[in-house]
């Protein structure tokens, strides 16, 4: 990757859970899984990150980690007219604030923190399921599309602590949009 932009962001949690909490219907209820919001996580390249539930999985090894952004939550909550939501009932692995995450889809980035670097590649869109109506709030799986941040392959063994980092993108970023949405294709919109 060459390296050609580089943002201040902040890593405000890093979620890592063993096991999947969102299956089935949603008004049976979450499963009771163990969920850390870890202060440091390990990443393996081509694996994921070291305790986390598509750890290894062949199925998810080009969508192991997703990274979200934080304006996201905070516009929803906005919209929707609902107090603060709570991050990581969004099950996202990596949530930032000041990073606008759309522009990298396809790339290569990396987060650099506390001088270590984890290179990643945004592969495609997280698309927000219908859980989000039940744990986060009404309404809350529409206003999320086109935000719900980014599914990442994992490229470089390495890892990433909570608190400032730096985001390397080879391609320009906007960080006071880091809240909108995307545009979704008019066949993908109910």
């Amino acid at each position: 990757m060459t390296e050609t932009y580089r943002y201040g962001v902040e890593v405000l949690h890093l979620l890592v859970s063993p096991a999947h909490a969102y299956f089935g219907r949603a008004r049976e209820g979450a499963a009771d899984v163990p969920t850390t919001d870890a202060g440091r996580v390990e990443f393996v390249a081509g694996k994921g990150i070291v305790g986390d539930r598509f750890f290894g999985k062949a199925a998810h090894m080009d969508a192991a980690v997703t990274v979200f952004a934080i304006e996201s939550l905070e516009a929803i909550a906005a919209e929707l007219g609902t107090a603060q939501l709570d991050p990581l009932l969004t099950r996202r692995n990596v949530v930032l604030r000041g990073a606008h995450l759309a522009p990298l889809l396809g790339h290569d980035f990396a987060l650099e923190s506390r001088g270590d670097l984890v290179r990643l590649t945004a592969g495609r869109p997280a698309h927000p399921c219908v859980w989000m109506d039940e744990m986060l709030a009404p309404g809350a799986h529409k206003a999320m599309r086109g935000r719900g941040g980014v599914r990442c392959r994992v490229l470089s063994d390495g890892v990433l602590h909570r608190g400032p980092a730096v985001l390397v993108s080879p391609v320009p970023l906007e960080p006071e949009r880091a809240g909108e949405a995307t545009v979704l294709r008019a066949s993908r919109l109910p």
